[in-house]
């Protein structure tokens, strides 16, 4: 009987799929409102792979561009092309990031420096006699993926640092999760009392059935009638619950999608990002019709595990990224929102400083992060740039594998804080916070 009652489901038309809701099993799914006043959003843009952010953020004096191109041999950028920064004589933007640059030199960009995955402040010493505790699985994609995503530098965990932020915010009843996906179901967007929503870009609004409109209506009509049986099993009741939740979500969001105009951005359609940005600038166009006063978004460009040939690959991909934060901007603040919505980069992890044989570079730790928004104090860097030193000061080993200065938990305590999240509610949405003594980094 359950056999054929979930055969029937996957086969049925499950209500303008083009949103669906990334659900965990057992969860209390009641999506739930903000009391803060007014609105935010936070959208995150993960950069999948490991970004090699030290050809990101690169030494513009004369002796500090040499010793990085002496380290970095094929893979270094050239002087000439490199980006000053306003108020940083030392330091100059990959040729890029033209957007990031102007966007920086403005006061709507700040970047923070070094930052990673940590249990608590490590130094070198420490890090080598092993006297602190170091995060699990350093230097593995999926392990440092979920660090970053969860803000738990021990345990893969099953929750996000932005999912514990909705739960912390939440109060009342709204149409969909504040969280939402446009990349893919994520831990990044759950919450222990509230589920993250995963909206499929370029379709959200529009019907996946391609029966007529009575048979899919009929399709869907049957679906839901079968979650209102009672089977006295708590977990399949349990179950029904969660589907009767992604239905109303999925309803909820692609009736109000449905009456607003896609948005076409000027970006280029060869650009991984675009259906992705322009997805979210949709939904935030919505936002009364869903009743959100805080909205977060996940996005991500994949590509960025250059262990070959990385020069032109990583220039193309940090094109890409320039190119979205730039029209993402913008947009915003022709809706007016530049100030209300803060954008940041995260990644698993860096790369480390010297090449390796095939003109790469092999899986590094502390790396530098954009942050981009009106309310951000931009045009400063956070955070301590590393000594760019084979085996130095800031090297877990001897070919450039920086320690990070600042953690990941500080680095989301600071966009969490702006956001709405108690000084007293930090310590639950990030278990790890207070083993620094900078809780704030102070650039938003």
């Amino acid at each position: 009987m359950i056999h054929n009652r979930r055969s029937f489901l996957r086969c049925a038309s499950l209500a303008a799929a083009g949103s669906s809701l990334a659900l965990r099993p057992f969860g209390n799914l009641s999506a739930l409102a903000q009391s803060a006043g007014g609105y935010k959003a936070m959208v995150c843009i993960f950069l999948l792979g490991g970004n090699d952010s030290n050809n990101m953020l690169i030494p513009g004096d004369p002796a500090g561009y040499a010793n990085y191109a002496g380290i970095r041999g094929p893979l270094a950028i050239g002087q000439g092309s490199l980006l000053p920064l306003q108020g940083q004589p030392s330091l100059m933007l990959s040729s890029m990031l033209p957007y990031t640059q102007s966007l920086f030199n403005s006061g709507a960009v700040a970047l923070v420096a070094n930052v990673g995955s940590l249990v608590a402040p490590t130094t070198q010493a420490q890090y080598l006699a092993g006297s602190v505790a170091s995060p699990l699985n350093l230097f593995s994609h999926e392990d440092q993926q979920t660090m970053w995503q969860t803000a738990n530098p021990v345990a893969t965990g099953t929750t996000g640092w932005a999912g514990r932020v909705a739960d912390s915010l939440a109060l009342g009843t709204l149409n969909v999760p504040m969280a939402i996906s446009v990349s893919g179901s994520t831990v990044f967007t759950q919450g222990a009392q509230t589920s993250g929503m995963t909206v499929t870009p370029g379709t959200a609004g529009a019907l996946s059935c391609t029966e007529t409109v009575a048979v899919c209506n009929a399709r869907l009509t049957a679906a839901q009638q079968l979650l209102t049986f009672n089977s006295g099993v708590t977990l399949i009741q349990a179950d029904d619950t969660i589907t009767a939740n992604g239905y109303s979500y999925s309803n909820a969001m692609n009736r109000a999608l449905s009456s607003a105009p896609k948005v076409n951005t000027s970006l280029g359609s060869a650009n991984p990002l675009k259906t992705q940005i322009e997805q979210i600038l949709q939904i935030i166009s919505v936002r009364n019709s869903l009743g959100a006063q805080r909205q977060i978004f996940f996005a991500s460009l994949e590509g960025f595990d250059t262990h070959g040939a990385q020069l032109p690959t990583h220039n193309a991909l940090l094109q890409n990224v320039d190119a979205a934060l730039g029209i993402l901007y913008q947009q915003l603040g022709k809706m007016g929102l530049a100030n209300e919505v803060t954008t940041f980069t995260m990644s698993e992890f860096n790369r480390v400083l010297e090449p390796n044989s095939a003109a790469g570079s092999d899986h590094g730790w502390g790396g530098h992060a954009i942050v981009m928004g009106g309310a951000v104090k931009g045009g400063n860097i956070y955070g301590t740039y590393p000594t760019l030193e084979l085996g130095g000061p800031n090297d877990c080993d001897v070919n450039g594998r920086w320690i990070p200065t600042t953690s990941t938990s500080q680095f989301a305590a600071t966009l969490a804080s702006w956001f709405g999240v108690s000084a007293a509610n930090l310590p639950v949405v990030l278990p790890y916070l207070s083993n620094f003594t900078t809780q704030n980094l102070g650039f938003v």
